[in-house]
Order: structure tokens, then C-alpha cells, then sequence
């Protein structure tokens, strides 16, 4: 693949995606941030800018095919065709079994088994055209079943089948697909968790920290090296994987 590769990340505005965008950013890719709120979308490809690097924000609903289409079009336009798709965006509706209302339910599955859908079939024609593509999922060791996310788990675990099912689909066009599941990361979402349940910041992330093995929360870049290593022209010959960047061999 020759020239500037050109890359879109969803729910990049802030916490894992936008510590992806920035490290893609650094591997010489033109990135495109693609967050709810263009102004926060923007503010994060401002940094990568600042750094320079080449970015662009927009705005863009992924659960709504009127939004997805218009936005790769923009990526089109001010970027080149996208090579490259990170499908990070992603919400939480937790909630026990018997209080999780149809509401919580659709939103989550909105955003991250629809919206990854919208996303990677409007960019995989891109890639199909340049005969060269990657497309990395978010899923995560919720995947594997967590108390209170009926949702959050069974979405993540439909990102692993669908991802290993595009894999096998466009993979004779040179375009290959992986899943990481991130385990505990200190993120945004993490102070979320914590709130909802009712503990001190610091003291969850110490306590949930000492449940790993190699003894320390997770960090955004943990999970940034490791989509840079799946988009990179060098693993190429690996595709339809589940990596659980976790810490240690259980979730």
C-alpha cells in the first residue's frame, strides 16, 4: 500500500479513541475523529493538529445511516479514501436484568453492534477499491458476561462475531479485521462505573487494579499500541482475532 494511509476513528473525542487517534496520528496517518458532538470531535483533532499530525473532526450520529454516509463522504473529500476504520464508539446503559428498560437495551445496541455495522459497510468499499484495508473492533472482557451490563456484554460479544465474519468476507480484497477487548482501563468511563456504584475513584481503580496480574490499571495507549500494531502493514497476515489486551490471561 502506497502513500498516506487515511484513517477513521469513531467515539474518538476523548478517552481510548482519542489516545488512538493521536498514536495513528504519530504513525503518519491522516486521521479522521468522528464523535457525536462535532465540537468535541474537533477539539481532539485540534491536539492532533498542534502535535503535527493531520486530522480533521466531525460530527456524526454512527447509529443513524443518514449521518454515517455524509460524514465518510467528508473524510472523502478532505482526507482521501478512508483505508483504515476503528470502530470505538461505544455508551452504557447498566442496569440488573429485571430494571434495564427497552430504552437502555436499543441505546446500547444502537451505537455499538448498528453503528459499527453502518461505519464498516460504508468505509469497506474504500478499502475494497484500494485492495487494502484494516478494520479494528472495541470489544471487551465484559464480553465474556459482567453483573449489571446485559446490554453492554451482549454487544460486545456480537462485535467479536462480526468481526470475525467480515474477516473471512473481505479478506480475499487484502482487508482484515480484529477485535481487542480492552480488560480494566482507567478511562473517562471508568470514573462513570464508579459513580454508579457508589465508590471513591481512586479506591475502585486501586481496588480493581489489584485483580490484575501484571498489578496495574490499563491505560488508553495500552489499547492505542495495540490497534496500532493491527493496522499496520505488517499484520497483514492476521485477521479475525479476539486480542484481549487485559493484563494478564483472564478477563
Amino acid at each position: 500500500m502506497s502513500g498516506t494511509r487515511v484513517a477513521i476513528l469513531t467515539g474518538a473525542a476523548r478517552g481510548l479513541g482519542a489516545a488512538t487517534a493521536r498514536r495513528l496520528a504519530e504513525d503518519g496517518l491522516r486521521v479522521a475523529v468522528i464523535d457525536l458532538a462535532e465540537p468535541t470531535a474537533e477539539a481532539s483533532a485540534d491536539a492532533i493538529i498542534a502535535a503535527g499530525g493531520t486530522a480533521i473532526g466531525v460530527g456524526a450520529d454512527v447509529s443513524d445511516p443518514s449521518a454515517v454516509e455524509p460524514a465518510v463522504e467528508r473524510v472523502v473529500q478532505e482526507l482521501g479514501p478512508p483505508t483504515v476504520l476503528v470502530n470505538n464508539a461505544g455508551i452504557t446503559r447498566d442496569n440488573l436484568l429485571f430494571k434495564m428498560t427497552e430504552g437502555d437495551w436499543d441505546a446500547v445496541m444502537g451505537v455499538h453492534l448498528k453503528g459499527s455495522f453502518l461505519m464498516t459497510r460504508t468505509a469497506q468499499k474504500h478499502m475494497v477499491d484500494a485492495k487494502w484495508g484494516r478494520i479494528v473492533n472495541l470489544s471487551s472482557t465484559s464480553a465474556l458476561g459482567n453483573r449489571g451490563q446485559a446490554n453492554y456484554s451482549t454487544a460486545k460479544a456480537g462485535l467479536q462475531g462480526f468481526t470475525k465474519t467480515h474477516a473471512i468476507e473481505l479478506g480475499r480484497f487484502g482487508v482484515t479485521a480484529n477485535c481487542i477487548a480492552p480488560g480494566f482501563i482507567a478511562s473517562d468511563m471508568t470514573k462513570a462505573t464508579a459513580e454508579r456504584l457508589g465508590e471513591d475513584l481512586d479506591s475502585y481503580v486501586a481496588k480493581r487494579a489489584a485483580a490484575v496480574p501484571v498489578a496495574r490499571a490499563g491505560q488508553p495507549e495500552d489499547i492505542a499500541h495495540t490497534v496500532s500494531f493491527l493496522v499496520d502493514e505488517r499484520s497483514g497476515f492476521v485477521s479475525g482475532q479476539v486480542i484481549y489486551v487485559a493484563g494478564g490471561p483472564r478477563a
